[in-house]
C-alpha cells in the first residue's frame, strides 16, 4: 500500500486512475487547461504532464521511434519535435495551481535530473516515472532520495531488470513503490497486453500494481482493472486529429468519462470476496428454493415415509435437506396435502 496526498493506492482500495495529457497540448498551455477540464470532468484521480529538457534528453541526431515518424513530420529529428512540446517552468506552475481549484492531483513525469529537482520544487506529490527510465538508475536514485512516492512504468522489460530498479529504489531508502505494467507501443495491440504480467510482479515484489495502457479504446484497462490493477493510466486527447505522436492512441473526452464509468462498475462488481447470498437475493431465495411439502394428506398419527412427501416452491419451509429428519417421524396434527411442513407439526 503507498499513499499519495492522502489517497491510498493498493489493494482493496478504488483504482487510481491517471488521466496522461503527456505532451498532447503540443506546447499550448491553454491547451493544456481543457485536458485538466477533460480529466476533471470525467472523474479521473490524477491528471499527469512530462516534464523534460530536450538538450538533456535526446542527442542531436537521435531518431523518432516507429510511430513517431507516422504521426510526426518525419524530416524532423527527435529533438526538434521534443522542443515543440515543451512548456515552461512558470506554466507548469500555473497548471498546478489550476488543478489545486479544481480538485485533482497534478503530476509529471521528469526525463532527466533537472526536471525531476524542479518538480519536486514545485511540489507534486509523487513522482511518475516512464518505462525508458526503468534502467536509467542514477536518474532513478535521484527522485528515490527525495523520499516521495514513485509511480514506475515497465515497458520495454524483462522481470530482472524491473527487480534491479526496485533494487536501486529501495536502497535510496524509498519503499512507497507501485509498478505499472506496460507494452511501449503506440497503439498496443490487445494481443500485446499480456495483462497477467501484473500478477506477476505483484506476487515477485509485492508492492501495488497497474498497468499503463496503450491500446485503442478502454476494454483493456478495464479488463485490467478486473485483473487487480490498482493503478490505471491512459493517455488523453482534446481531439485525435490533432498533430502529435501521442493523439491517436488517446482517449477524446467522452471516452475518458465512458473509462472513468466503466472502471468504477467493474470495481462495483468485485464485491468483498466472500461467498454469501447478496442482500438482494432474498426474495429469489424464497421464490426460486424448494421446500418438503406432504405430498397428500396426511393423518394425525401417520409416520412418514419418503412416499409421502414431495419437493416443492417456495422456499420458505423445511428445506430438502432435512427429508432424513422428516421420515420416519408421526404427525402430531394432519396435514393437508400440497402443504409445507413445519417442526411443529411434527412428534
Amino acid at each position: 500500500m503507498i499513499e499519495i496526498a492522502g489517497r491510498k493506492i493498493g489493494e482493496g482500495q478504488p483504482c487510481f486512475i491517471i488521466a496522461e495529457a503527456g505532451v498532447n497540448h503540443n506546447g499550448s498551455v491553454k491547451l493544456a487547461f481543457q485536458l485538466v477540464d477533460a480529466a476533471v470532468n470525467a472523474g479521473a484521480d490524477a491528471v499527469k504532464f512530462q516534464t523534460f529538457i530536450p538538450e538533456k534528453l535526446v542527442s542531436a541526431a537521435a531518431p523518432k521511434a516507429e510511430y513517431q515518424l507516422q504521426t510526426t513530420d518525419p524530416g524532423e529529428t527527435q529533438r526538434e519535435m521534443l522542443r515543440g512540446l515543451m512548456l515552461a517552468h512558470n506554466e507548469y506552475t500555473l497548471l498546478k495551481d489550476y488543478c489545486a481549484t479544481r480538485g485533482i492531483l497534478f503530476l509529471s513525469t521528469p526525463f532527466d535530473e533537472d526536471s525531476a529537482d524542479f518538480l519536486d520544487t514545485l511540489g507534486v506529490p509523487a513522482f511518475k516515472l516512464g518505462s525508458g527510465e526503468l534502467t536509467n538508475l542514477p536518474l532513478l536514485e535521484r527522485i528515490a532520495r527525495k523520499g516521495k512516492p514513485m509511480i514506475i512504468s515497465t515497458g520495454m522489460s524483462y522481470l530482472s531488470e524491473v527487480e534491479a530498479a526496485l533494487r536501486c529504489v529501495y536502497e535510496a531508502g524509498n519503499t512507497q513503490i507501485a509498478l505499472l505494467h506496460c507494452v511501449s507501443n503506440y497503439p498496443t495491440t490487445p494481443a500485446d497486453a499480456n495483462l497477467r504480467a501484473m500478477a506477476t510482479m505483484r506476487q515477485a515484489f509485492g508492492v501495488p500494481v497497474g498497468y499503463s495502457d496503450h491500446t485503442m479504446g478502454r476494454d483493456v484497462s478495464i479488463a485490467a482493472v478486473a485483473l487487480g490493477a490498482c493503478v490505471i493510466e491512459k493517455h488523453i486527447t482534446i481531439n485525435k486529429s490533432l498533430p502529435g505522436p501521442d493523439q491517436q492512441a488517446s482517449l477524446e473526452p467522452d471516452e475518458l468519462i465512458a473509462l472513468v464509468q466503466g472502471i468504477r462498475m467493474v470495481e462495483s462488481a468485485l464485491g468483498h470476496g466472500r461467498k454469501e447470498p447478496a442482500p438482494s437475493e432474498r426474495n429469489t431465495t424464497e421464490v426460486a428454493r424448494r421446500s418438503i411439502v406432504a405430498a397428500h394428506e396426511l393423518a394425525q398419527g401417520h409416520v412418514i415415509t419418503a412416499g409421502d412427501l414431495a419437493i416443492k416452491r417456495p422456499g420458505t419451509g423445511l428445506p430438502p435437506s432435512m427429508l432424513t429428519y422428516v421420515i420416519g417421524r408421526r404427525v402430531r396434527t394432519t396435514i393437508p396435502a400440497d402443504t409445507l411442513l413445519r417442526l411443529d407439526a411434527l412428534e
